[in-house]
Order: structure tokens, then sequence, then C-alpha cells
């Protein structure tokens, strides 16, 4: 069974990142000027100063240059800057995601040879994955017990062309559109299932960057591609067989760390308030009612961080689903539905022990409860999260239906 004694590597660079985002991140963040829903612009400064401390190669083998960390220990950092700062944490997360995908275990030899250095030479090199379009959403949801219709097709489209792929469409909610130097791109082609991958570099002829609204955290917006010409090598894996979004989702792990960590900024907000306010002839923490709010956020707290924890345990040691440690379940899905209505409640029950002045907009707490709804309602719902879980529990196989009914 897994272990919650981290070792002294994991507990170094906890520290080290907990130290950071303590004395450069989260007092920028905090500002006044900053705490506005609608106006956050990002932390350049500390971002430069997080990628030096080698965290946007978190994820990246140590043989390709990178920290080599494990899900569990990226689970760890995450929660510690998004605790500071939910956009820098998001950023981050995506680049070294990304780097981890891209460099160990899609892109050829070649591929690498062509990208690594310059990614390992720049702090300012970052990753993003365009797959999402404007027109519609890239999956039809869940049919429960039902075989999965067809995927809608991708309006993004990349032609061959001689020896370079012409590619057409937009993308939207792109996790760092005005940082990123090379794009992940999802598009249309001629393949066997018809859908492929293609590495646009930033400066590629006919690819726009715009800016726009999404509903997650970090540095989002919009890339247009009009006849956006790359060299045909770009293509990374087989011409239709795109293993991007199945590489990725084994991150959801971190994204659960990245919403414990905005709860935890919460409660230790209320927590340090609770210990300053008098009322009464004595601290409000000492009041009952105070104290019972404040132990049932850090109950929901550790028990979320356990379930999460376990999720990113399990994606590093699958064998001990087959050996039967731990239950053959997704972990992760079920960690998802239980986690984000956790941190939501944890953030509004924090908001309440300011009382009127957690509604106030120069204060964190609107804040951390605005961030905490965007990791409620952002991603796969969860009553489809649910429908997934229960097919497992039925054993339910969906592809083994969807190869019955053609």
């Amino acid at each position: 069974m897994y272990n919650l004694h981290l070792s002294a590597e994991q507990l170094e660079i906890r520290d080290t990142v907990r130290d950071f985002v303590a004395r450069e991140l989260k007092p920028l963040a905090l500002k006044p000027d900053r705490l506005e829903a609608q106006q956050r612009p990002l932390l350049l400064g500390p971002l430069d100063q997080a990628s030096e401390l080698g965290l946007r190669a978190l994820a990246l083998s140590e043989s390709a240059g990178g920290t080599g960390a494990d899900t569990l220990t990226c689970c760890i950092v995450m929660e510690e800057l998004a605790a500071g700062d939910p956009d820098i944490a998001a950023v981050l997360g995506e680049t070294w995601t990304l780097a981890h995908v891209l460099f160990d275990r899609l892109m050829t030899p070649a591929q690498r040879e062509r990208f690594l250095p310059a990614f390992l030479a720049d702090t300012r090199y970052h990753l993003a994955c365009a797959s999402a379009e404007p027109d519609g959403e890239t999956t039809l949801g869940i049919h429960y017990h039902r075989a999965k219709g067809a995927e809608p097709s991708l309006r993004t489209t990349a032609v061959r062309s001689g020896d370079s792929w012409l590619l057409n469409g937009n993308k939207h909610r792109v996790v760092n559109v005005p940082l990123a130097k090379l794009f992940a791109v999802k598009a249309a082609t001629a393949g066997r299932n018809g859908t492929s991958t293609i590495l646009v570099p930033r400066d590629a002829p006919g690819l726009s960057v715009l800016d726009g609204v999404g509903m997650q955290h970090g540095a989002c917006g919009r890339i247009e591609l009009r006849d956006c010409r790359v060299p045909a090598e770009n293509l990374v894996g087989a011409e239709g067989e795109s293993q991007l979004a199945s590489e990725i989702e084994r991150r959801l792990p971190q994204d659960l760390a990245h919403n414990l960590g905005i709860g935890r900024a919460a409660y230790e907000a209320a927590r340090d308030y609770a210990h300053l306010r008098v009322q009464g002839g004595r601290r409000i923490i000492e009041h009952q009612a105070m104290g019972e709010k404040l132990a049932d956020i850090a109950i929901r707290l550790e028990v979320a961080r356990t379930a999460v924890w376990q999720a990113a345990w399990a994606a590093d040691h699958p064998q001990a689903v087959a050996d039967g440690s731990l239950p053959d379940l997704p972990l992760a899905r079920m960690a998802k539905v239980f986690s984000s209505q956790v941190i939501y409640h944890a953030a509004k029950d924090a908001a309440e022990c300011f009382g009127a002045m957690g509604v106030m907009r120069d204060m964190p707490l609107q804040k951390y409860v605005h961030d905490a709804l965007m990791c409620l309602h952002s991603g796969e719902p969860n009553d489809d999260t649910k429908l997934r879980i229960a097919e497992v529990i039925a054993g339910y196989r969906r592809a083994a239906a969807r190869l019955a009914a053609e």
C-alpha cells in the first residue's frame, strides 16, 4: 500500500517551493489591485523565478534535463504554488506536464533534438496544448451504458502539402497563450482515425495569437491558424492517431492538487484571522461555533488531500491495481468529484469566518471563493464523471460495447 511518509527529496522540494511562495509569490498575488476577478495580470517576475528554480521542467525526465518528479511530487508542488497563486500554478503545471508528455513520451529522437535544447536554454519557453474549439466541444459527454457515439469532427484541419502541413482553424481556452513558444495543436487529418497532433512554433507563418477569456486558471487565450505552414516532421506520432489527450489525462491528480491549494489558502487565511480577531473579550477561535467551522474545513481538506495523494500514487504505481493492493476503480475521477465540492465549501466557509468582510472586494476571501467556483465548474461536469465511475463499478466496458455495435 502507498506510504504517506514523504521522502527527504520530496520534503526538500516542498519546503523550497513553500518558502518561495511565502516570500516572493503570495505578497504580490494578494495586492489589492490584483484581487479583482476580472483584472488579474499574470505575475511574470515570480513566474521567471519559479522557472529558474527548475519548476518549468519539474516532470521532465532527468535524462532530458529536467527534475524527473513523479505524479505525487508534482501534486505536492502544485498545491504549494496554487496556495500562493492559482494562475502561476496553472501555467507551470501546463508546461511541465507537456514537457514530460512531448519530450519524454511522444516525440521522436529527431524531434527532441530540434525542440528540446531551445526549451532547456530559455526559462521563458513555455508550452501549450490547443485542442478546444469555439464552435463546440470535442466530446459528446457520456451516455450511460450506451456505446460511444461518433466524435464530432474537428473544424481545425491539417492538409499535407509537399514537405509541409497547412493548418486552418481556431482554438480557444488555450492555457499559456501569451507565453507559449511551442503549441501542440489537435487537428483533423486524412489519417485512419482522422485526428493528429502537430507541433506549431509561435513564429510559424499563419499563426495568430489572440486574447480571450477562459473559464480556467492560467494565462488563457485564442489562436487562429490561417494557412499556417509547418514542416511535415512536426507531426507527433502516426497520422490520425493522436495520443496527446490520453497522455495528458494522467495529470488529473495534479489538477486536483491545484484545487486543493486554493482551499488551503482560504483555510489558512480564516485560521489566522480567527487567532487575531477579538470579540466578547476573547479571540474568535476560542468561540465554539468558530472552532467547529474551522474544524470542519480542516477535516474536508485533509480527506481530500488523502484522496488526491492516493490517486497520484496509483498513477505512479499501476502494478498496485494489478496485484490487488488498490481497487480497480478510477481513483482520480473519484477524487475529482469529492475534492471539487469540498474545496468550494471550504472556501465559502472560510469566507464566513470573516463575517461581512469576507465579501469585500479588497479582501482575498472573495477571490478564493471565485477560484473555487472555477474549479467546481471547469472541465468535465461531476455528473458525467459519476456516470463514468458507475460504469466501472458495473463492469461496463465502453470499448467492447462500441465494437459490438459496429
